[in-house]
């Protein structure tokens, strides 16, 4: 009777380290997924942050071009200022095509991602 005490002391500590264990590797693994989501949205910032610069100096270089076309600086602003007008409303229409869904996307492929280790 007392070795049936024992081995189920014994099973109840294995159980208990199972669970523990299960519940770090769980903890480990949203952390993983968290923080690669975040480095790949951080990435993705800064990049666009980058294009952001390169195309506002490559805006006021157009506007400058149209500007000594026209004879009129104000005309030449007046046009890149137009073009992005109609680009802004075009993306705003496509908002679901081209912004939402692959940024959704994006995210949940990060956060589903499978690693090699993880596949064996």
């Amino acid at each position: 009777m007392e070795n049936t005490f024992l081995k189920l002391e014994e099973l109840a500590g294995h159980l208990k380290e199972y669970v523990n264990n299960n519940i770090d590797t769980a903890k480990l693994k949203t952390a993983e997924k968290s923080s690669a989501l975040f480095a790949g949205i951080m990435a993705r910032i800064i990049v666009m942050l980058v294009f952001v610069f390169a195309f506002l100096f490559a805006s006021v270089a157009l506007a400058c071009v149209l500007a000594k076309i026209t004879g009129a600086l104000y005309w030449g602003f007046l046009i890149v200022a137009g073009i992005y007008l109609f680009l802004a409303f075009m993306v705003w229409s496509l908002q679901e095509k081209i912004l939402r869904l692959p940024l959704m996307n994006f995210m949940l492929e990060q956060l589903f991602k499978t690693n090699d280790h993880e596949k064996n």
